[in-house]
């Protein structure tokens, strides 16, 4: 009986307009609760705009002091360490390159954890080991935190547009929570699964993008040593079957995209190194599956190469430039 009056309070005309008003009070103030941010590079730092862009207080830390700087100018407060960022805020979110980074980031002697407040959200957005990640968050639960993983799909343009996709593993009943910030960020936040599912999913993405990548790249170079100019190509495969994100939104030729970093001498964007820590990831799970990626393991292997050639640092589209280069010697 009581839960039907309040359904039908909840409708009623007065009680539900107050009603309203407090839940948009609760949200407005849980919006304006600080959020800490760490890790700003490529993808972090424009992440971390969207937040203050959107009213929230954020925290930021990164190893280079350079980093916080046009973030501070946009209104975040600089932390000197990531447990000063869990001293102030109880929502952290952080993007990092490799799990080492982010055990250090966690656990290390100025670590999160070391100051972390009983009930905090911890979301890591770096993609990293899921092993690593359900080790992290056995660690929080220890000091009274709620760790989830939330590796992103979308690239630099995405975060840019805060339009990524967010792959989120967790407990199910903190994922709304989760969900209240990562929104701000991208247009998809799908939950999928206990901790590590998400980095499971974003290192299966990641290897079919690597193998679209170095496929595209070979296509657009036989093309166009068989003559055909390159932006004709690369329409003609955009509206047919070999259609893929690496030939429409991310061409790794320089010059038949605007905004993209084959037109930048392949600077800034997903670097190689990261793309190799990430097939190397993948591998990693094949072999402790016993599941065949014959593809995969020869993607590794192809940027494996570009990093010893001097690409590392170099956007992992450059695959292109070194599989052109290489058949001119």
């Amino acid at each position: 009986m009581a839960a039907a009056w309040f359904r039908f309070a909840r409708q009623s005309s007065p009680f539900s307009l107050a009603f309203r008003a407090f839940s948009v009070s609760v949200s407005h103030q849980a919006s304006r609760t600080p959020v800490g941010f760490i890790g700003l590079g490529n993808m972090g730092g424009p992440m971390a705009k969207h937040l203050i862009d959107n009213g929230h207080p954020v925290i930021v830390h990164d190893v280079y002091p350079e980093a916080m700087t046009s973030l501070e100018d946009a209104g975040a407060i600089k932390a000197s360490s990531p447990a000063e960022v869990a001293s102030k805020a109880d929502r952290i979110i952080t993007m990092l390159p490799s799990s080492p980074n982010v055990q250090e980031v966690y656990c290390g002697e100025q670590g999160i954890l070391s100051k972390v407040k009983a009930g905090s959200l911890l979301i890591d957005s770096s993609t990293i080991d899921p092993a690593v990640s359900k080790e992290m968050a056995e660690v929080a639960a220890k000091k009274g935190g709620v760790y989830m993983d939330a590796p992103v799909s979308g690239g630099i343009k995405a975060a840019a547009a805060a339009t990524l996709t967010f792959m989120v593993g967790g407990k199910q009943d903190e994922f709304e929570a989760a969900k209240e910030l990562l929104q701000f960020m991208g247009k998809n936040v799908v939950y999928c699964g206990d901790v590590g599912s998400g980095q499971a999913v974003k290192i299966c993405n990641n290897m079919l993008l690597a193998i679209e990548m170095i496929g595209t790249s070979e296509t657009m170079n036989l093309g166009m040593r068989l003559g055909l100019d390159p932006k004709l190509l690369a329409s003609v495969i955009n509206m047919s079957t070999g259609r893929c994100w690496a030939s429409d939104t991310y061409n790794p030729v320089p010059g038949v995209m605007e905004g993209v970093p084959s037109s930048n001498n392949y600077q800034g964007g997903f670097g190689t190194a990261l793309m190799t820590k990430d097939l190397g990831l993948a591998q990693n799970a094949a072999t402790a599956t016993k599941s065949p990626t014959p593809l995969g393991s020869l993607a590794h292997q192809i940027y494996r190469i570009l990093c010893n050639k001097g690409y590392p640092l170099k956007d992992f589209s450059s695959v292109f430039h070194y599989l052109s280069e290489e058949e001119k010697k």
